[in-house]
C-alpha cells in the first residue's frame, strides 16, 4: 500500500484551489466518489486530507482529539475576528473559556429561555402580512439576532443594531470565500476586500461594545457574593448560580473578569464568536428547511399538525417542543442535506497514521458533513429529503459519524441544545399560522465559514 493517499492532481501554484473554489461541494464528492476514504489534495501552500469514512473522523474528533489541534492557515483573518474565543482558542484557554460558557448552556437554562425564543419570534412574525414576500434567508436571521442577544447577553438590540449586524456579515463572509490567490496577499495590503473586511470587523465590535457598555452593573446582586467558597460560580438546581445571579453569558464572563480571570479580549472574542455562530448556522438551519418543506407539501402538513398542537393552548413552550418528534426529523433531514456548517478542519500535532497512510503534522485535515451526509455508502438516495431515516432503527443502522452537523467529541457545538430548541420553537410559531412558499431559482450555494445561499430565498407567506 502507498503510505500517500491518492487524490486529483493540481497546478504547481495553486495545487487543487482553484477547483475547489470554483465548486467546494461537488469537488469534495467528486474527490470522495473517485478516491475513496481518504483523499489528498492540495489547496494552496498547504496540504489537505479529505476523511470521508465516519470511523476516521470519529478517531479525528473523539477518540484520539488530544493528537489534533484546530489549525492555523497562515492568515490572520480568523484570529482578527473570532481571537480566541471557543471556536479557534485551544488547550488551556479552550478549556478555561468552555467551563465559564457551561452554566450559561445547562439544560434547564436552556429550557427556561423557550419563553424569550417565542416571544422575539411572535414579535416578529406579526410584521408579516398575508401574500408579501420576503427573503427568509434575511428574516430568520434578523430573529435570531434578536433571540441570542437577549438569551446569552441578557440585553435587546436596536433594530440599527440587528441592521448592522446583517451589513457586515457579507464582507466577512466574502473573506472566507476560498481563493488560492488569497495566501499570495497579505492580510495588510489594503485591497478593497481587506478594507471592507476591517471595517466590517470594527463595526461588530462597535455593537459588542454597546451591548456590554448597557450591560455594565447588572450582571451582579450586589447582596450577594457571586463566587463559590473558591472562588468559582456554583451551580444551583436551575443551572444558575446561587443566589439567583444572572447566568447568560455576557454575565458570566463580566463577573470573571471582575475576578481577574478574563480580559477585555477574551470578553471580546467569545462576544464575537457567539454573536456570529450562534445565530448565524440557526438561521441557515431554518433557511434551509424551510425551502424544503415548501417543495414537499405532504411534510409541510405533518409539521404544520404538530405545530398547530404546540400553540393550542397558548404559546408553545420546551415540552411542547419535545412533543415535535416529526419536525424533529425534519430538521435531522434538513441539515443531513444543507449542513450549515460543511466542513471541519484539524491540524495533526505529530504524523499520525489514518488507514494505513502517513498524514504529516501540520497538514489540514477536512471532515466534510457534505460528503459524509450525501454518501450513497451510508444513505439511500442520498439526494432525496426523508424525514424517516431518522426514525430509530433506520438512525441505529448507521455509523454514529455518518451525522455530526454540530461536530463531536470534546470540542462538539456547545449550543447544540439551544439551537435545536430555538428552531423547533420557531417552526411551531410559524407554521401555526402561515404556509410558506419558494418562489426562487433551483437552489445554489457558496462556501464560506458556514455554507449560505448564493441569492436571496424569496417565500411568499400566505396565512393558513
Amino acid at each position: 500500500m502507498s503510505v500517500t493517499p491518492p487524490g486529483p492532481i493540481g497546478d504547481p501554484l495553486f495545487g487543487n484551489g482553484r477547483q475547489f473554489a470554483d465548486d467546494p461541494f461537488s469537488f469534495m464528492r467528486a474527490c470522495a466518489d473517485s478516491y475513496g476514504d481518504v483523499v489528498r489534495f492540495d489547496l494552496g501552500p498547504r496540504e489537505t486530507y479529505l476523511l470521508t469514512n465516519p470511523a476516521d473522523i470519529e478517531r479525528v474528533l473523539v477518540s484520539e482529539a488530544d493528537r489534533y489541534r484546530k489549525p492555523q492557515f497562515g492568515d490572520d483573518a480568523m484570529d482578527r475576528l473570532l481571537g480566541q474565543g471557543l471556536l479557534m482558542s485551544e488547550g488551556d484557554t479552550w478549556r478555561r473559556q468552555r467551563t465559564l460558557a457551561n452554566p450559561s448552556f445547562h439544560s434547564r437554562r436552556i429550557g427556561a429561555l423557550a419563553g424569550t425564543m417565542v416571544d422575539h419570534t411572535e414579535s416578529q412574525i406579526a410584521e408579516w402580512e398575508d401574500g408579501e414576500v420576503v427573503d427568509v434567508q434575511l428574516e430568520i436571521a434578523r430573529l435570531t439576532v434578536r433571540i441570542i442577544v437577549s438569551a446569552m447577553f441578557g440585553a435587546d438590540v436596536t433594530d440599527e443594531e440587528v441592521r448592522t449586524v446583517q451589513e457586515s456579515l457579507e464582507p466577512l463572509g466574502a473573506r472566507f470565500e476560498p481563493d488560492p490567490r488569497r495566501f499570495l496577499i497579505p492580510n495588510w495590503v489594503p485591497t478593497r476586500e481587506n478594507r471592507e473586511f476591517d471595517d466590517a470587523v470594527a463595526t461588530l465590535e462597535s455593537v459588542i461594545d454597546g451591548i456590554v457598555e448597557r450591560r455594565r452593573g447588572t450582571e451582579r446582586d450586589p447582596a450577594v457574593d457571586p463566587a463559590g467558597p473558591e472562588g468559582v460560580a456554583v451551580a444551583g438546581p436551575s443551572g444558575d448560580s446561587e443566589g439567583d445571579l444572572p447566568m447568560d453569558l455576557l454575565s458570566v464572563l463580566l463577573r470573571a473578569r471582575d475576578r481577574g480571570e478574563q480580559t477585555d479580549e477574551n470578553l471580546r472574542d467569545e462576544l464575537v464568536t457567539m454573536l456570529l455562530a450562534g445565530h448565524d448556522t440557526t438561521a441557515l438551519a431554518l433557511t434551509y428547511t424551510f425551502y424544503l418543506l415548501s417543495k414537499h407539501p405532504e411534510a409541510r402538513a405533518r409539521v404544520e399538525r404538530e405545530a398547530a398542537a404546540a400553540t393550542e393552548s397558548g404559546l408553545p413552550d420546551a415540552g411542547d417542543a419535545r412533543e415535535m418528534t416529526f419536525t424533529d426529523r425534519v430538521l435531522s433531514e434538513s441539515m443531513r442535506l444543507y449542513p450549515p456548517v460543511y466542513t471541519l478542519f484539524r491540524e495533526p500535532k505529530l504524523d499520525v497514521k489514518i488507514d494505513g497512510y502517513r498524514i504529516p503534522e501540520g497538514s489540514a485535515l477536512m471532515c466534510s458533513q457534505w460528503v459524509v451526509h450525501r454518501s450513497p455508502r451510508w444513505y439511500d438516495d442520498p439526494d432525496a429529503f426523508d424525514p424517516s431515516r431518522w426514525m430509530p432503527e433506520r438512525r441505529s443502522a448507521r455509523p454514529r459519524f455518518a451525522y455530526f452537523p454540530f461536530g463531536g467529541g470534546p470540542r462538539h457545538c456547545i449550543g447544540k441544545a439551544f439551537s435545536l430548541l430555538e428552531a423547533k420553537l420557531i417552526l411551531a410559531c410559524v407554521c401555526s399560522r402561515y404556509e410558506l412558499e419558494y418562489e426562487g431559482p433551483d437552489l445554489s450555494l457558496r462556501g464560506s465559514l458556514t455554507m449560505h445561499p448564493d441569492h436571496p430565498v424569496p417565500m411568499r407567506i400566505r396565512e393558513r
